[in-house]
């Protein structure tokens, strides 16, 4: 039996942490860190600064930067990527009294709606479940959400910083300082190159992190500060693409059932989405979990099989597609949680923190939300009398979060995603029971596995796969171009996985990953074989990390450009 979880690569959550190295004088002080510009880490950049223009005396005791937030890509918006159907409350609470709906970037509110259970050649429309009813939300680009609130963000003072990557949370005497950004200009072997610039140590009263899925260093807290939740976190991937077309569609669509297999034992759970942007813009994607069972199960591929559809077809034929992206998406739900959402000095916020409604399709609303709530939290730890590093000064955001509609709504859904790890039939028979009784029936915690825990088995899955004509069905290389990728390719590899596994293993990696990075080499006997790793492929989209290997930062500014994912 082989499993990616035995080929763990030989590194740890625990590299990620270390005390500051710089000099005292050297260091850069900042007033609140905040690591991630997107929805989350920004509404806690704005609500901050809205806080410090109402309370001139508490700005200036912060500093020359009272607000500073750290973001890898190019700029906000590089590597935010959803579907994204957005509940719009949090983010009017957040500009309540300065912005209104019309001022956001949005393409309006969802028209209406259809749900469909496939088949190979059939759609059965089905009354959409009460999770994915989307009345009043609003559909966006998450994109052009991360660069609108990103200039919020700057215009009540917030200071941000792209092409940053923070590659070690900084901590001293059980307490988070800080975090240290990666170096930038060194060679694949980590030779400084003539552009060599090092990273920096920076470091404040009080840290958030607001990474997103497969935080780097949001896992490295969770280990450090034993803020585990009673399951493991497990992902799915989500692949997408947008299409200009040429007949608006009036209606947002999700889709269950095909190409995806029903039978517990190939362990695929998901669906699709396609969502208007505007009258000559369509997103179309395709998400599923992480833990199936199949080597050659990939959710590029199936997204490819998933446009062979008549009804996909009549949406997307004759048009082009513009735009491309993968990302993971964290589906652990309520019990994969951590335990707290604060340590000394640090804030968890967002999809890093597991909040994340996986049947409801929701995440950014959260995000926004606990950026808000983690930003008024800060402000009351940074009070004079008060100190952030202090054990407990920080409860008030766990306290805070946990009273919020939202909060409720996770734990009424804490046990659907794990339902249908019994397979599509038995798993919608049981959703359906915790929909009707708010999640009280059935009672208890359903377990969850690591998706990388999943025994693999070879089925011939990848005969399905229709071939790739460069007009309408693509291959993963032309993906990637698709992305905007600028990573450097001579830079060193952010990604740490064993170099020689068992072929089944290699196998998954090369079919799971949707940038093509990961090759089957030479076999060395025993059912061994080596792992050829091309780094400058990689989109980020975290999913090495959750099949037995490890994404770690790049250089700053490297990876996608999303402009309207």
């Amino acid at each position: 039996m082989a499993r990616p979880i035995d080929f763990a690569p030989p590194f740890g959550a625990r590299d990620a942490v270390g005390a500051p190295t710089d000099p005292r004088d050297e260091r850069i002080e900042v007033g609140v860190l905040i690591v991630g510009a997107g929805p989350g880490g920004l509404a806690c950049a704005i609500r901050l600064g809205q806080l410090l223009e109402e309370h001139p005396e508490v700005r200036e005791r912060l500093g020359d930067v009272p607000v500073a937030v750290l973001e890898k890509g190019k700029q906000a918006g590089s590597h935010l990527l959803s579907g994204a159907v957005m509940n719009p409350s949090p983010l009017r609470e957040l500009f309540r009294g300065r912005l209104k709906t019309a001022d956001f970037p949005t393409y309006g509110e969802v028209p209406g709606e259809a749900v469909y259970v496939l088949t190979r050649r059939s759609a059965l429309r089905i009354p959409p479940p009460p999770t994915m009813r989307n009345h009043g939300n609003l559909i966006v680009s998450v994109a052009e959400l991360g660069r609108f609130m990103a200039e919020q963000a700057e215009a009540v003072g917030a200071v941000v910083l792209p092409e940053t990557a923070a590659t070690k949370l900084l901590v001293e005497h059980g307490r988070v300082v800080g975090v240290r950004t990666g170096d930038r200009g060194r060679g694949r072997e980590g030779e400084p190159l003539p552009t060599f610039e090092p990273g920096n140590d920076v470091v404040a009263p009080l840290t958030v992190l607001a990474e997103g899925t497969q935080g780097y260093l949001t896992g490295a807290a969770i280990d450090q500060f034993g803020l585990h939740g009673q399951n493991p976190q497990i992902w799915a991937l989500g692949v997408k693409e947008v299409w200009r077309v040429s007949k608006p569609l009036r209606k947002i669509v999700h889709t269950m059932g095909w190409p995806l297999r029903t039978s517990a034992s190939f362990g695929e759970f998901g669906g699709s989405f396609i969502y208007p942007m505007g009258d000559e813009l369509v997103t179309v994607g395709f998400v599923a979990g992480l833990e199936s069972t199949d080597v050659e199960f990939s959710v590029h591929d199936v997204l490819q099989e998933f446009k062979t559809h008549r009804l996909v077809w009549k949406i997307l034929g004759g048009g082009e597609r513009v735009a491309w992206g993968a990302k993971t998406i964290t589906e652990g739900g309520f019990y994969s949680m951590p335990q707290r959402f604060n340590a000394p000095g640090l804030l968890l916020v967002g999809e890093g923190a597991g909040l994340v409604n996986v049947p409801r399709l929701k995440g950014v609303h959260y995000a926004i939300e606990s950026g808000r709530l983690a930003a008024e939290a800060a402000f009351r730890a940074l009070q004079r009398g008060e100190v952030a590093s202090r054990v407990g000064a920080l409860d008030s955001y766990d306290d805070s979060l946990r009273a919020t509609k939202g909060f409720k709504e996770l734990y009424e859904v804490r046990n659907m995603r794990q339902a249908f790890d019994k397979g599509f039939f038995v798993g919608g028979a049981l959703a359906s029971a915790m929909t009707v009784s708010k999640g009280r029936m059935p009672n208890g915690r359903f377990p969850a596995h690591p998706n990388a825990a999943a025994p693999l088995k070879k089925t011939g899955r990848a005969s399905r796969y229709p071939a790739a004509d460069g007009k309408y069905i693509f291959d993963k290389l032309s993906s990637v171009f698709a992305s905007g990728n600028r990573t450097r390719d001579d830079q060193p590899s952010h990604l740490k996985v064993r170099t020689t596994v068992r072929r089944p293993v290699a196998e998954a990696w090369r079919w799971m990953c949707p940038a093509h990075v990961y090759e089957v080499g030479r076999d060395v006997g025993d059912g061994m074989v080596t792992v050829e790793i091309t780094p400058s492929n990689c989109v980020q989209c975290g999913a090495i990390t959750a099949k037995g290997g490890r994404l770690t930062p790049p250089e700053g500014g490297s990876g996608p450009e999303y402009t309207v994912t």
